[in-house]
């Protein structure tokens, strides 16, 4: 057989074969490419230590793919540059910077590698265009998130760099959310892409759309379209959206006004509670015992230290630590007041010039102690979990949880304290000496333990506040000394040994001074504050609410 008839003949048999069906194939049923199967995490990242940028755009799309937890993670390391691949094994890691080393963390398991020296990292870079990708994928990712507030946050951001493909990723999810805050969310962006459009009419109707928004950025898009330009013109060229512009700004500022008073009057109400807590313990020793007591603020200060070793102590259970913290800072700072009162000021009733002087040795003796045993820095106190972050209301209007907290304890230890002096002996005891001391020694009242007891006890009020100020402020030796001034005022202005005159004038102070420090700044106000004391002293030199009985006639 020649050459030629035998590729003829295989000519014809591929013919054949081509057209002739498989046994249990139909012509209807053509056979289906073979789906290749989803990237797994592990193999996308073992792609990215050797991928160019064109690679690792396609790494990003497998990783939004594959959607897990270290996904996200992954995205959002590379994004932020701290993702890594390790020279050794090539493992890809994420990793922060430590001194001279980096605490490095596996990023497919999320354990903990330890240190790694720089040198033995290799940084897994990206580019702009990249950044964009890895900034809607992260997005992406967020808006189809189960947890709300992550969703909210997403939008939040999208918002701030709003172009073509986020909104097109808004309108499919608003269709899918059921959130009315997030739906919300979203459609103030949208609204917010509108402003931007070439047809007058859209923009007009975005504006009325976000005339009652308060959102921070929708503030920030409106207020150039009224801005007039060094030539004269308007960046918005349309009259009728231009007033509509001003007239959205206009609703917008006020109700933003109207939240920050209310944020300002929250912040000085919690201000005024921690006043109130410093000055309670002082109302009853100055009541009782006409002691100036210059060592007050150090009693606040032992028990901010209280909060410092407890948590030193309890390192895994933060939470709990701070509940522990409040009975153990009120015995502590309570035992010290009983030894100064035993020590010092029980040979100095009727002297007032001398209390105070030896008070504030006490005092200088106290902050020396502190820096020996603590150092003069100032001691790092944790916040527990469940005080951390905000009650939000709106994008204007959110009242931090720590202070919420602070509040309802203020009013918890005034609600105890209240209960001690109205409904138990050592209370009945104490409202009899600081009426008239003199009657109650009479009576068989050992005046000299209940002034021991009351000390303690306003000295433990102080410690007590000591644990709500470390959760305000830094803790260290001179905590005290920035307090010890508008406890005084707070007691003054109350009425020397009324509780109800502390609380009163403890929030009053407080909201005073946070609604002046806008106008006039943080000293002036207080300055403010305490002229209008002084001129209200005058007026009424015993306080709002003055003490009764022959004592205070004397």
């Amino acid at each position: 057989m020649t050459i030629r008839k035998l590729l003829a003949l295989g000519v014809a048999l591929g013919v054949f074969t081509a057209t002739c069906p498989v046994q249990g194939a139909t012509p209807e049923s053509p056979a289906v490419p073979a789906v290749p199967a989803p990237a797994t995490l592990k193999s996308l990242l073992a792609q990215l230590p050797d991928a160019d940028f064109a690679t690792k755009g396609d790494i990003v799309n497998g990783l939004v793919a594959e959607g897990s937890p270290a996904a996200r993670n992954t995205l959002a390391a590379m994004l932020d540059g701290e993702l890594y691949y390790r020279s050794s094994d090539r493992l890809v890691v994420s990793a922060g910077e430590a001194d001279k080393l980096l605490t490095a963390t596996d990023i497919s398991t999320g354990k903990s590698i330890g240190a790694v020296a720089m040198s033995d990292l290799t940084s897994i870079g990206v580019n702009n265009q990249l950044r964009k990708v890895l900034r809607g994928a992260l997005a992406g990712l967020d808006l189809a998130n189960p947890d709300v507030a992550v969703r909210f946050a997403a939008v939040h951001e999208v918002m701030r760099t709003i172009d073509a493909e986020s909104v097109a990723m808004l309108r499919a999810r608003l269709g899918a959310e059921k959130d009315e805050a997030v739906r919300a969310q979203i459609i103030d962006a949208l609204a917010i892409n509108d402003l931007a459009d070439a047809d007058a009419a859209k923009r007009l109707a975005a504006i009325e759309e976000l005339r009652g928004s308060l959102n921070s950025e929708v503030y920030n898009r409106l207020a150039p379209m009224v801005v007039v330009g060094k030539d004269g013109s308007f960046s918005e060229p349309d009259p009728a959206v231009r007033f509509a512009a001003q007239e959205a700004l206009t609703t917008i500022g006020h109700w933003r006004t109207f939240y920050g008073v209310i944020e300002t009057m929250f912040f000085g109400l919690s201000l005024g509670s921690v006043l109130m807590l410093a000055g309670i313990g002082l109302a009853i020793t100055f009541g009782v015992m006409g002691v100036i007591n210059m060592a007050h603020g150090e009693l606040m200060m032992i028990g901010a230290y209280c909060v410092y070793v407890v948590q030193q102590l309890m390192p895994n259970n933060i939470g709990s630590s701070i509940l522990v913290a409040i009975p153990v800072a009120f015995v502590i700072a309570g035992l010290v007041g009983v030894m100064i009162e035993r020590g010092i000021v029980r040979y100095l009733y009727g002297r007032p010039l001398e209390t105070l002087l030896a008070t504030f040795g006490v005092s200088l003796i106290l902050q020396q102690l502190v820096r020996d045993v603590f150092s003069p820095n100032n001691r790092p106190v944790e916040t527990p979990s469940w005080m951390a972050g905000s009650l939000r209301f709106n994008d204007v209007l959110s009242l931090t949880y720590s202070r919420l907290y602070i509040v309802l304890f203020a009013a918890i230890v005034f609600v105890l304290l209240l209960l001690v002096l109205k409904r138990t002996r050592l209370g009945l005891h104490v409202r009899a000496v600081s009426q008239n001391r003199a009657m109650a020694r009479a009576m068989g009242i050992k005046t000299d333990w209940v002034d021991a007891l009351t000390f303690g006890l306003g000295s433990g009020i102080a410690g007590v506040a000591g644990v709500a100020l470390s959760q305000l402020t830094n803790v260290g030796p001179n905590l005290g000394q920035n307090y010890i001034v508008d406890s005084f005022m707070v007691v003054v202005f109350g009425g020397v040994g009324s509780l109800w005159g502390t609380q009163i004038s403890g929030l009053s102070l407080g909201v005073a001074n946070k609604l002046l420090e806008p106008v006039a700044g943080a000293v002036l106000a207080k300055i403010l504050v305490l002229v209008a004391l002084i001129l209200f002293i005058q007026r009424k030199p015993r306080g709002l609410f003055p003490q009764r009985g022959r004592a205070a006639e004397g």
